[in-house]
C-alpha cells in the first residue's frame, strides 16, 4: 500500500473498516445502524463466526463477515479480491489462477505474484460496470469500499454476483474467523484451519512467555504507521480496540497509545516524546533509511528508545493487513522488545509462509 493510503487510513477511515457493509437485500440508514438493542447484539455475535451454510438451487446460503445474507456459488472458479489482506490469503491458498481482478493496493503489494495484466480497481470507487462484465463467481470486499455509507457494489449485487464483505477485524480472534470464512467460500476449509492453528500456537506460546516477565521489566512502546515529517507531523498509531494493540499487550508490552479513547489515535510529536517510550516500532516502509531517520529526529534525543537504540522496523504488509501473517509481526514485536525472553520463539515457531 502506498504511504498516502496509510495516512488516509489512520486519519479516520481505518476506524470505519469495522463498520458492516451494505446488506445484499437492503441497507439501513446511518441512524438505524447506531441503535443497538440486546437482541441485535446477540445477532451480531452469532455472525462473528462462519455461519453454517445451507445449500440452495443457486448455491450456499450464508452470511458474510458483515452479517449480510449472501448466496455463494458451489464452485468458485473466478474471484475478485478488493482488499490486500484477502488477496494475500487467496495467494497462500494456491488460488492465483482463480483471481481475475484485484484492488490497486493488492496490485502494489502483490503484483509480482499475480497473473499478468489482470485489472486493478480503486477499492474506494470501483468501476462497477467493468466488474460486472468480468462476471466473477465471488467478490471479496472490505468495509473500506463503503466507508461513507454508500454501497460501492450496489449495481454488482443487482447483477446477481456474490459480494462478500469482510470488515477490518479488531482482534486476532476475528482475523481467525475471517480466514475460516474465506476458506469456506472458496472450498479451502482445511488450509484456513491450518492457518488458524498456526496462529493459535504462536499466540499461546507468546502468552506463556509473557506471563513470566516481571512487572518492573515491562517496556513502554510507541507503534507508528509512518515517520512524522514536515508534511505529516502527526503520529498516527494503534490504540484500544485494534489487533495491533492486542499484540503489543500479548507480548507483555505497554502501548503508550492505549487509553486514548480511539482505535487510531493521532499523537503530536510533543505527546510522543513526553510519553518517553522504551521502544519504537515503525511500519514505515517508504522513508529511506527509516531507522536512522528516527534515531536522528530533532527533539527526540532524550527519548529512552533513541538513547538505547531501541527502534525497529516491522513489515508494513504483515502488521497492517489483518490475516495470518500478523503472526510474523507478532513474533518480530516480541523478539525486538524482549529479546532475552523470546529468543526461543524464533527457534520454535515457523512464521507464516
Amino acid at each position: 500500500m502506498k504511504k498516502g493510503f496509510f495516512v488516509f487510513l489512520a486519519a479516520g477511515a481505518a476506524s470505519l473498516l469495522v463498520l458492516g457493509g451494505c446488506s445484499s437485500s437492503s441497507s439501513s440508514s446511518a441512524a438505524e445502524s447506531t441503535i443497538e438493542t440486546e437482541s441485535e447484539t446477540e445477532a451480531v455475535t452469532e455472525t462473528e463466526a462462519v455461519t453454517e451454510t445451507e445449500a440452495t438451487a443457486e448455491g450456499r446460503a450464508m452470511q458474510d463477515r458483515s452479517g449480510n445474507d449472501i448466496i455463494v456459488p458451489e464452485n468458485i472458479e473466478t474471484i475478485v479480491s478488493m482488499a490486500p489482506s484477502t488477496t494475500r490469503v487467496l495467494l497462500d491458498m494456491g488460488l492465483k489462477d482463480k483471481i481475475v481482478a484485484v484492488d490497486t493496493n493488492s496490485q502494489y503489494s502483490y503484483g509480482a505474484e499475480l497473473n499478468a495484466d489482470i485489472p486493478a480497481f480503486d477499492m474506494m470507487a470501483p468501476d462497477q460496470e467493468q466488474l460486472t462484465a468480468l462476471a466473477p463467481d465471488i467478490i471479496f470486499t472490505s468495509g473500506m469500499s463503503s466507508y461513507d455509507g454508500t454501497d460501492a457494489f450496489a449495481s454488482v449485487r443487482s447483477a446477481g454476483i456474490c459480494v462478500a464483505d469482510i470488515p477490518s477485524s479488531a482482534s486476532l480472534a476475528e482475523i481467525q474467523e475471517d480466514l475460516k470464512f474465506i476458506g469456506t467460500c472458496v472450498g479451502e476449509e482445511a488450509k484456513a484451519q491450518e492457518y488458524c492453528d498456526e496462529m493459535q500456537e504462536a499466540i499461546d506460546s507468546i502468552a506463556e512467555i509473557a506471563a513470566t516477565i516481571p512487572e518492573e521489566e515491562k517496556k513502554t512502546v510507541l507503534f507508528e504507521l509512518y515517520t512524522p515529517s514536515a508534511d505529516y507531523p502527526t503520529i498516527y498509531t494503534a490504540g484500544d480496540g485494534t489487533y495491533i494493540n492486542e499484540m503489543l499487550e500479548l507480548v507483555g508490552a505497554v502501548n503508550i497509545a492505549a487509553g486514548e479513547g480511539t482505535q487510531w489515535p493521532a499523537l503530536t510529536e510533543e505527546a510522543a516524546v513526553g510519553a518517553d517510550p522504551d521502544v519504537i516500532l515503525t511500519a514505515d516502509m517508504y522513508t529511506p533509511d527509516v531507522i536512522n531517520t528516527i534515531l536522528t529526529m530533532s527533539g527526540w534525543e532524550n527519548v529512552t528508545a533513541i538513547v538505547n537504540g531501541e527502534v525497529y522496523q516491522l513489515d508494513s504488509d504483515e502488521v497492517n493487513q489483518p490475516n495470518h501473517h500478523v503472526i510474523n509481526a507478532l513474533i518480530d514485536m516480541a523478539t525486538y522488545i524482549y529479546p532475552d525472553y523470546y529468543q526461543e520463539v524464533l527457534t520454535d515457531l515457523e512464521p507464516a509462509a
